[in-house]
């Protein structure tokens, strides 16, 4: 996994047929995908509960590219290998998961997966600082993790900007997750954004049956910024 700033929409396959993953993996992939999302949810850090690592494992043969997976649990570390060895390429964690996010973010590199560093849309960037030169994504939350399909929150924008501003030229990608869609995609890759996560922005209206509606989606949202 080479590091380039090009854009990258990444479905999240949390808005995906969850009887059907296999064959969504494979079509959101032919439609223009460029990484696979997955959203990782425990009920206790978050309020749903989504997949553990069998599933992580048994759709990693249908994903060709990127598969980015979400840590929203906590405790987290003792989960980190297993994620790895169901194939992750990119590990995310909650700075607010546990009080040494930087042994987690340690751990995630030690796997040989890009290690990710995800923000609450509370919480604010003097931490980041201490913790770039272990970071190889930083994952801003523009909603409340936990569930798909809710509204953009527009206080976000400036925090990417200042998150721009302090990677500097360091090779870190700068991820969007929650509410993204043709009308905000463009204010945060402006900001400086380069990873879109975007669920039901590209699974409405189509399925494994119609996956052209899916390209649609994608090309609206790279067409849009």
């Amino acid at each position: 996994m080479t590091f380039d700033r090009s854009l990258k929409i990444a479905p999240s396959i949390l808005s995906a047929d969850f009887a059907n993953f296999g064959a969504e993996c494979r079509a959101i992939e032919a439609q223009g995908a460029d990484w696979v999302h997955v959203d990782v949810m425990d009920g206790h850090f978050v309020p749903n509960l989504t997949f553990g690592p069998a599933t992580c494992k048994a759709i990693r043969p249908h994903i060709k590219g990127v598969m980015d997976v979400h840590l929203m649990i906590a405790p987290v570390d003792a989960y980190i290998q297993a994620y790895a060895d169901a194939g992750a390429d990119v590990i995310s964690a909650h700075l607010e998961a546990g009080p040494h996010i930087h042994r987690t973010l340690q751990a995630i590199r030690a796997t040989g997966a890009k290690a990710g560093l995800a923000l609450n849309p509370g919480t604010g960037i003097e931490a980041v600082e201490y913790l770039l030169d272990l970071t190889d994504l930083i994952c801003v939350m523009t909603v409340n993790p936990g569930f798909g399909g809710q509204s953009f929150i527009h206080s976000q924008v400036e925090k990417v900007r200042k998150l721009r501003a302090m990677i500097g030229d360091r090779p870190i990608h700068i991820e969007i997750d929650g509410g993204v869609t043709p009308q905000t995609a463009p204010l945060v890759v402006a900001a400086g954004a380069d990873v879109l996560v975007a669920g039901s922005a590209v699974f409405k209206g189509g399925s494994v049956d119609r996956p052209e509606v899916y390209g649609d989606n994608i090309r609206a949202i790279r067409a849009s910024v």
